[in-house]
């Protein structure tokens, strides 16, 4: 092993201990369901930000979005600006209604929970549909964060990548499965801050290292556009899928269950602040990280170094690479621990939700008096098994990063996102009108992916975000499905009691 590669184990051993110190300090603080899945409703402001939008950045942030942007240039950045609207949207508009919601509707804990006590329904259909959901989405999103938790360690110390992968895992369940929530956000604020330091930092050791950016030659003149294609055509479906990302927000229930979990609403606003001033500076850093990278790599004097980086075959590394060849070892260490934290701040949280819906949404119907110690044992062996399957999803080393996170964003932001923004700001929304909006969204990004999208599309590839249509086939699905069915009883009253709340309506931002 090099010296460079003993400094950087060393700071990795010391991220693992403070984060497992974590999980294990958090695990004496869960005493029952609501402080395992909510932290007991007692996250600050803070917490409830960074742990917020670090779980939602997840690697893709620093390999997938870098990588993107390295390779095809800054129309691809229009994921990012897609994101950062997104983010606004999703803390000005639904982030209060739903910590009030979730609360007057029998203090639900979970989204599929929200769900039908929302509808004030004894059926358990909705929360059925909600888990398979979650499942399904979750795996491959939980995969992609294993598969660049992979990808590091194969970079970093030359492991194996399936060794790499099951290192990755195990400790991701670790101090998921010991401490549950309150484990999960409080790494996540140390994971998120992680994330921003390195962001900041990288790009401007790349243009201090890049003395003439005249002298660098773009692949084509279209490379600094941001509405022209490659073909020199206007990037109209680029634009559109990219704007597309920030619908998934609304669906995120990693996301949605920190607005639930905020210890008062009237926290609210400073979380937003801070969230919105995170995602601006972190989303326009790694665009920036992709352009600096290729411009200090292609910087003439560079060419042993631009080709090693394209020995190793994968874009999605230009972070990592650039963080090794730039800065002192030691260093180097802790920024790729932001990459790694970047990857546990998403799988941890997704396991989480995930362990959460089929403990309390599918088995706590079927024992409805399973103690509170058993319902955290479930779900502790659910985040095992979820973990167990992922793995073996994420075991293809040419997995691409940016290409699973896409398609779980699109399955989850469709099949909840229309269903939660309607049952926050609409009376007459039925539960069946839930289920349909549902089952259409996720079904509809499954066939679009299937017919109209990627190099597999079995009809023309259209270009266009799957996200996008199948967003807008669940807003419809849950309109028609609503009006077509009968107004349930006592929604009135969840409103009432919500309002009646002290969580501010409005607030002047």
């Amino acid at each position: 092993m090099t010296e460079n590669n003993i400094y950087t184990l060393i700071a990795f051993v010391l991220y693992f201990l403070v984060i497992l110190g974590i999980g294990i300090y958090s695990f004496r603080r869960s005493k029952n369901v609501s402080d395992y899945f909510l932290g007991g409703r007692k996250l600050g402001p803070w917490t409830t930000a960074i742990s917020a939008q670090a779980s939602d950045m997840s690697g893709w942030l620093l390999l997938g979005l870098p990588g993107s942007i390295f390779v095809s240039g800054l129309t691809e950045s229009w994921i990012a600006i897609g994101l950062f609207i997104g983010t606004y949207l999703n803390w000005r508009f639904i982030a209060a209604r739903l910590r009030r919601m979730s609360s007057a509707a029998g203090d639900s804990i979970t989204i599929p929970e929200y769900f039908q006590k929302r509808f004030n329904s004894k059926s358990p259909v909705v929360r059925f549909v909600c888990a398979a959901i979650i499942f399904v989405f979750f795996l491959v999103y939980t995969a992609s964060a294993f598969s660049s938790g992979a990808k590091l360690f194969n970079f970093v110390f030359g492991v194996d990548y399936v060794i790499a992968l099951t290192i990755g895992t195990v400790l991701i369940i670790a101090y998921t499965f010991l401490g549950g929530f309150l484990a999960v956000c409080w790494t996540d604020l140390i994971q998120g801050i992680l994330m921003f330091a390195a962001l900041v930092v990288v790009p401007i050791i790349c243009v201090i290292n890049t003395p003439d950016f005249s002298a660098v030659t773009f692949p084509s003149e279209s490379y600094f556009s941001m509405f022209e294609a490659a073909d020199g055509g206007f990037a109209w479906q680029t634009i559109l899928s990219g704007l597309a990302w920030g619908l998934g927000y609304f669906g995120m229930p990693h996301i949605l269950v920190r607005f639930m979990g905020i210890k008062s609403a009237d926290m609210i606003k400073k979380s937003r602040i801070i969230a919105i001033v995170w995602v601006f500076v972190t989303l326009g850093a790694a665009v920036f990280v992709g352009v600096a990278g290729y411009a200090y790599l292609h910087t003439p004097g560079n060419e042993a170094l631009l080709t090693s980086f394209e020995a190793l075959g994968d874009s999605e590394k230009i972070f990592m690479f650039l963080s090794s060849s730039l800065l002192p070892a030691i260093l180097a260490g802790v920024i790729l621990c932001a990459i790694l934290a970047a990857i546990m701040s998403t799988a941890d949280s997704q396991l989480l939700v995930t362990a959460s819906a089929v403990t309390n949404d599918i088995f706590k119907l079927f024992n409805k008096k399973a103690s509170d110690k058993v319902l955290i044992w479930i779900s502790r062996g659910t985040v095992i098994v979820i973990a167990v399957i992922a793995y073996v999803l994420a075991l293809d080393p040419g997995s691409s990063v940016m290409g699973l996170v896409s398609y779980a964003w699109a399955g989850l932001g469709a099949a909840f996102g229309p269903a939660i923004i309607l049952s926050l700001f609409w009376k007459r929304m039925t539960i069946q009108g839930a289920v349909a909006g549902m089952v259409a969204g996720g079904g509809s990004v499954i066939l679009w992916e299937l017919l109209f999208s990627g190099k597999g599309a079995l009809i023309a590839n259209t270009g266009v975000y799957s996200l996008l249509p199948a967003f807008i086939i669940a807003f419809i699905a849950v309109m028609a499905g609503s009006l077509a069915t009968k107004k349930p009883e006592g929604v009135d009253e969840i409103f009432e009691r919500a309002a009646a709340s002290k969580i501010p309506e409005k607030d002047p931002a």
